[in-house]
């Protein structure tokens, strides 16, 4: 992509309405646009972001058999209420969502789906009926909509947002949390693939009306709003509503030993039991003819929330740090004067190739606020190409992480980034 006809532009200057990191550097940057209050467009550097994160989070869920489809938005008042989860947050039922919810124009009421539990328990009810058909796995990328109270925290807290969530469906305790546990590795190997692996941990958190304990995903950010106490040598961490006497007792380890940190929680996974299947009468016959509740369990990574945690974790004070799994590009190609000719030649060189790659080809901008969009725009390497280095037939590489430059020839140029 040429820079030039790039519709965005970069800032300067930070939003002065933004108080989190990852909205301040990804509104300066061109990745998103605040439409308002916990609402955010997805521009296109943005996009390739999300899309790619999305990517990533795919490969791993069909790996461990998930099957990929798309339930709507519009929700049947109905089916909620069979759960009882039809009132919203904050009403005397406990079970109560943050829902926005609209109306027909003959005045039946919908809702605008914040989850989708009921949902597909319900479709499944006409596709379920033997043990032959289980277990299974079902999950999709798709928009939810909750009636935040707050919503500061960029895209890591919206009231609009893609989800992937997985639900899984079993006979048995012992078959689910067979899938429970090679989901919670699939989710390890997500946010390590998100450059994030280093730095998330499995968390001990409250099972709710369900279990004993859920597992959180946390990664460690001072911009978090979550508390985690971790014990490093055994790689534990428990959330702070869990880290109790009782809990440190079972788990034979001593408070002492723990460290605090503060956390963003990037995907959660948690037991379901047979709330829903009961509710809703997904039910399957044995091979003793018995007629039993299916055992569900739920999995869910907030995408725009992983994509501004990336940024919270791995930004520095010029700008964002990409991973190159998931950057815009994977090259900042940046022409300067007298460099033209030979940057477009390099351009179609590695397009060509299938290199993705960014070119400044501007013509009315300086040199230095050229390298300081590179900077900003966090893309892991940048190219260029100006008539100092075109003398010499080369060049000029540095990567984002690095303040090192390597000189390589223009000539070996792709291959070094092939």
């Amino acid at each position: 992509m040429r820079q030039s006809t790039l519709f965005t532009k970069t800032r300067r200057e930070d939003p002065a309405y933004e108080e989190s990191v990852n909205a301040r550097l990804l509104i300066r940057a061109g990745f998103v646009h605040k439409e308002m209050a916990g609402v955010y467009t997805l521009l296109p550097l943005g996009l390739r972001v999300f899309n790619k994160i999305i990517g990533i989070i795919r490969e791993e869920m069909n790996a461990i058999g998930g099957q990929e489809m798309l339930m709507t938005t519009l929700q049947d008042p109905e089916l909620w209420k069979k759960s009882n989860r039809w009132v919203e947050e904050g009403e005397k039922n406990p079970n109560g969502l943050p829902w926005f919810k609209t109306k027909l124009v003959n005045g039946n009421e919908l809702g605008i789906a914040n989850t989708h539990e009921e949902t597909l328990t319900n479709i499944l009810c006409q596709h379920v009926s033997s043990y032959r058909d289980l277990p299974l796995y079902a999950y999709q990328f798709q928009n939810k909509f909750r009636n935040e109270l707050r919503a500061k925290s960029g895209i890591m807290r919206a009231r609009e947002f893609v989800m992937k969530d997985l639900y899984s469906f079993s006979k048995t305790e012992e078959q689910f949390r067979e899938f429970y546990e090679e989901c919670a590795k699939a989710y390890l190997r997500v946010f390590d693939r998100l450059g994030l692996g280093n730095r998330t941990y499995r968390t001990f958190a409250s099972g709710g009306a369900f279990s004993k304990f859920s597992d959180e995903f946390q990664t460690l950010s001072e911009a978090g709003e979550d508390t985690i106490y971790i014990l490093k040598e055994k790689n534990l961490a428990i959330n702070k509503e869990v880290f109790t006497d009782e809990v440190l007792s079972d788990m034979k380890v001593r408070r002492e030993d723990f460290e605090e940190h503060k956390s963003i929680e990037v995907g959660n996974i948690f037991p379901l039991g047979t709330k829903y299947s009961q509710a809703l009468g997904l039910l399957y016959r044995t091979e003793d003819g018995e007629d039993k509740p299916v055992i569900m369990g739920s999995y869910g990574i907030g995408v725009g929330r992983a994509m501004g945690t990336i940024v919270e974790a791995l930004h520095d004070e010029k700008g964002i740090v990409w991973p190159s799994s998931v950057a815009p590009f994977a090259v900042h190609l940046v022409a300067l004067q007298g460099g033209e000719e030979e940057a477009e030649k390099l351009y179609k060189r590695l397009k060509e190739q299938g290199t993705e790659v960014l070119y400044d080809d501007r013509i009315d901008v300086a040199p230095g606020a050229k390298f300081a969009d590179s900077d900003l725009l966090g893309i892991p390497a940048r190219v260029v190409v100006s008539t100092k280095t075109v003398a010499d037939k080369q060049a000029e590489v540095k990567k984002r992480t690095s303040e090192t430059l390597e000189r390589v020839s223009l000539e070996n140029m792709p291959k070094f980034f092939f």
